[in-house]
C-alpha cells in the first residue's frame, strides 16, 4: 500500500506553508505530495487566499527530489487542454518523471463565480472532460516528429507539433476519479492510468471499483496491451497516539471522528486506522490519498509514517 500526503490550500495556506509539507511528506517517506484544485474557501476566510495548482507543483517540482507530485483533481474548466498539456509536461521535465495528472469536470460553481470562470451545466462538463482527455492524451501520444488534429464540440487543433513529450514513458500518469458508475468509469477505462474514488465507505468503493472493471471489459483494455488500471481512494484522516490526541486533533479541523470512520475517512489510532484502511485494500486499492486538513500539524504526518505506514 502507497500513502500520500494530500492538502486542500484553499482552505488557507501559503506556498511556503505548502513547501514546508511537501518537504516534510518526502522526509517522513510518502509516496507522493498531492493537492486539491481549487480557487475558492469552502468555510473560514481562506487566508492568505488561493494558490494555483500548476504553478505550486513546478516550483515543488525543483524544491522537492523523490515524492510524486500531482493533482486530485485538475478542474477540466479551469484550462485548455492543449496548454494544460505543455504546462504538465514541462514539470514532469522540472520533476526529473515525477508528476501526475488527476482531470476531472468541475464542480464547484461558487468558485468560478468569484472569479469569472464559465461554469457549463453537468451534461456539458462531462462532455468537456472527454474532450480534454482525448486532446491531452493525444498531444503526448504523437510521435516526434508527427503533428495531431483534433475536431470536437468544444476543442479544435490543427497541426499541432504535440510538443514538449513528458519525461516519462510510456506517458505521463493520468487519474480520473469520481463517485459516479456509468461515465466516470468509462472515461477512466478508456484514458487512466489510475482510477480514484474520493470520499466514500469502503463498501462503497468497492462498487465502484467493480464498475470500472466492468467498463474496462466493455472497452478492450485488456485486449489493446493496456496495463491494469491502478485502484485508489481519497480519505480524511484524523490519526493520533490515544483517544486524547484525536479529540485534539478533531476539534482542529473541525470534524467528528465517528462520522469520518463510517462515511468519508479513517480515523482514531494507529491501530485503528490501519484496520480501516485494509478494508480498501481488501476491494483492490493499492495507493491511498490521505487528506490532511491541518497543515501546520507535521507531527501528524510523523505518527502516520511511524506508526501507520510500516503495518500496511
Amino acid at each position: 500500500m502507497r500513502l500520500v500526503i494530500f492538502t486542500e490550500p484553499q482552505q488557507g495556506a501559503s506556498y511556503q506553508d505548502l513547501l514546508r509539507i511537501a518537504r516534510h511528506t518526502e522526509e517522513c517517506g510518502f509516496d507522493g505530495f498531492f493537492r486539491s484544485d481549487h480557487y475558492l474557501t469552502m468555510g473560514g476566510t481562506g487566508l492568505p487566499g488561493p494558490t494555483d495548482a500548476w504553478l505550486t507543483l513546478a516550483a515543488l517540482a525543483v524544491q522537492t527530489s523523490r515524492i510524486r507530485l500531482g493533482t486530485l483533481v485538475t478542474s477540466a474548466t479551469f484550462r485548455l487542454p492543449g496548454p494544460l498539456a505543455i504546462s504538465a509536461a514541462q514539470v514532469d521535465e522540472m520533476s526529473g518523471g515525477r508528476v501526475e495528472l488527476g482531470l476531472g469536470t468541475g464542480w464547484f460553481e461558487a468558485e468560478h463565480e468569484a472569479y469569472g470562470i464559465p461554469f457549463p451545466p453537468p451534461r456539458e462538463r462531462f462532455d468537456r472532460l472527454t474532450e480534454q482527455l482525448e486532446v491531452v492524451t493525444g498531444l503526448w501520444g504523437t510521435p516526434v516528429g508527427g503533428t495531431f488534429d483534433y475536431s470536437g464540440t468544444y476543442y479544435r487543433l490543427a497541426g499541432s507539433p504535440a510538443l514538449p513529450k513528458p519525461v516519462q514513458t510510456p506517458s505521463l500518469p493520468v487519474i480520473v476519479g469520481g463517485k459516479g458508475l456509468r461515465r466516470t468509469p468509462m472515461l477512466a477505462a478508456r484514458f487512466a492510468d489510475e482510477f480514484n474514488v474520493p470520499f466514500s465507505s469502503a463498501a462503497e468503493v468497492a462498487r465502484s471499483y467493480a464498475a470500472v472493471a466492468e467498463a474496462g471489459e466493455r472497452s478492450g483494455r485488456a485486449a489493446a496491451g493496456r496495463a491494469p488500471l491502478v485502484l485508489s481512494a481519497a480519505l480524511a484522516v484524523l490519526c493520533g497516539r490515544n483517544d486524547a490526541e484525536v479529540r485534539r486533533r478533531a476539534e482542529a479541523i473541525g470534524r467528528d471522528p465517528e462520522e469520518m470512520r463510517t462515511g468519508y475517512g479513517v480515523a482514531g489510532t494507529p491501530e485503528q486506522v490501519v484496520e480501516q484502511i485494509q478494508a480498501y485494500a481488501e476491494h483492490g486499492a493499492s495507493r491511498i490519498f490521505l487528506q490532511v486538513l491541518d497543515i501546520a500539524d507535521l507531527d501528524h504526518l510523523d505518527l502516520i509514517a511511524a506508526e501507520v505506514a510500516p503495518r500496511l
